[in-house]
């Protein structure tokens, strides 16, 4: 079906290259003529198989065939199982937990590896015709490559597990960031290295369209551009380290949670639950700034208190609210400002500045409102209170105005 399917696709594309006609570009002739090629000979292939197939078989072998391939996997099951269990307990005898790992990664490969072993010696005892036998081998030697492959594949994570919890990986925080995307770029090649040997072993032909591919590469590259930028972007963010997977960021105005860094883009939750996708090649110029690189995070308030404060209340305030500070048990000892800031418009500004030894929030946000209660008794017990906005309206009285006299009575009070 899968065969049916790509011949289907090719077909249509080939119907839109008999469509562009004279309008198409100089690279999409040359994939359009690959494509048409690829159409024709893989028509051939296969109609020749399926005739050599269907028409060489008898009856028996037809009933045959599914008991083969069920008792392959039958037996590829229990070999596997039993290989499984051979090298986990030669495997326990080291001091590392690598070697455990592929043993555990490698168990569904094994038991394939073992289904093809046992299918194909099954299949060469029922005397299939030269066709039909020339296809079952193909067929076998496209699952040898999906199992040599799925092992490959799991063999990578295997490793990547094994270099972040390493010791180097400890002592070069740069090359640690650099694994997903490393993991990423390799598994990409194996799935292509894998397709391509999978249809040479089916005996279709690809070496047209890896030459299409070559030769519509330049059109290919022109469009590209962005996509390589974006590629190195991502590199470039794994070598110089602004921020990792799980750190708290904030980018240029919005902050949130890096979920994922890709090979074209990288992905950011924010506080409202929305995820913003941004380029790699466009985030590695804009400003970052990483929150979980902290090392302690600071308090900063201005308190007022009010005008009718004295200097001696002044003084026990301030005392009162350095000795809080100073009295926590996750302080930073070496900067703690608390100092008269400024006569503000309504209040006597007092600055407070000091740094938590934490770089968790939440566990700051809890230190946060301890010192803040214990600010409201210190201010309280020294006889002030806190300032709020407030203005203060003088009314003036006006002055009487003059009576209005005529001139006689004027001359009359004189």
């Amino acid at each position: 079906m899968v065969v049916f399917a790509l011949l289907e696709k090719a077909s249509q594309q080939r119907k839109g290259c008999d469509e562009a006609g004279g309008e198409s570009v100089l690279g999409n002739i040359v994939i359009c003529l690959d494509i048409q090629l690829l159409y024709a000979r893989c028509r051939l292939v296969l109609n020749d198989k399926l005739s050599s197939l269907v028409g060489a078989l008898h009856w028996w072998q037809w009933l045959a065939l599914p008991l083969v391939i069920a008792a392959a996997l039958l037996a590829g099951r229990g070999l596997g199982r039993a290989t499984t269990a051979i090298l986990m307990k030669l495997a326990k005898h080291s001091q590392s937990t690598w070697d455990d790992l592929v043993v555990e990664k490698l168990t569904g490969p094994a038991r394939l590896m073992w289904a093809v072993v046992m299918g194909y010696g099954l299949a060469s005892q029922l005397g299939l015709p030269t066709g039909a036998e020339v296809f079952i081998h193909s067929v076998f030697r496209f699952l040898v490559f999906l199992g040599f492959f799925g092992a490959l594949l799991r063999a990578i994570d295997v490793g990547a597990s094994f270099i972040v919890t390493s010791p180097w990986a400890t002592t070069h925080t740069a090359s640690h960031a650099l694994v997903p995307l490393a993991v990423r770029v390799l598994k990409a090649t194996v799935l292509v290295i894998a397709i391509v040997a999978s249809l040479s072993a089916m005996g279709y032909p690809v070496a047209s369209l890896l030459a299409g591919l070559g030769i519509g590469g330049l059109a290919v590259a022109l469009a590209s551009q962005k996509t390589v930028e974006n590629l190195l972007g991502a590199f470039v963010i794994g070598a110089d380290q602004p921020f990792r997977e799980g750190d708290f960021v904030k980018i240029e105005d919005f902050v949130g949670t890096v979920e994922r860094i890709g090979l074209r883009s990288t992905r950011i939750r924010t506080l409202d639950r929305t995820l913003i996708s941004l380029p790699n090649g466009r985030l590695a110029d804009m400003r970052l700034e990483s929150f979980t690189a902290r090392d302690r995070i600071r308090l900063s308030c201005v308190l007022g208190v009010v005008y009718s404060t004295s200097a001696a209340q002044m003084r026990t305030v301030l005392a009162g609210l350095e000795a809080v500070l100073r009295a926590h048990p996750r302080i930073w000892p070496d900067a703690v400002v608390v100092r008269f800031k400024e006569f503000g418009p309504s209040s006597l500004d007092i600055e407070i500045m000091a740094w938590f030894l934490t770089t968790d929030f939440g566990e700051f946000q809890t230190f946060r409102q301890e010192v803040f209660l214990q600010f409201i008794e210190v201010v309280q017990s020294a006889g002030s209170s806190f300032a709020f906005p407030t203005r203060t309206v003088h009314v003036v009285p006006a002055e009487p105005a003059f009576e209005k006299t005529s001139p006689a009575d004027f001359r009359k009070q004189v």
